[in-house]
């Protein structure tokens, strides 16, 4: 799980360039992103970000912010903080 601020840009860009990685190489993987607050939950990807992300060949349109949960630390085997501040929060 790829963690940021709002999950509208940086977490879920990392997502999905990891996702088609991943998935270019045939590696079997599950990966999701969250942010640390809430406010964006429920809401698409940032849309200059989507924007950035399709000129590269990444389709960021399937996102759906999300707030990381207890649950979430729990449920995966790696927590990738974007910055010291998300880690701080997590």
């Amino acid at each position: 799980m790829f963690v940021c601020l709002g999950n509208i840009c940086r977490s879920p860009t990392a997502e999905y360039v990891c996702r088609a990685q991943a998935k270019a190489r045939s590696v079997l993987v599950e990966l999701s992103s969250s942010g640390t607050g809430n406010w964006h939950s429920g809401d698409s990807a940032h849309p200059p970000m989507v924007t950035a992300a399709a000129k590269k060949g990444y389709d960021l349109s399937p996102h759906s912010a999300q707030q990381v949960t207890a649950e979430h630390l729990k449920q995966n085997d790696f927590i990738v903080c974007m910055d010291n501040s998300n880690l701080a929060n997590v």
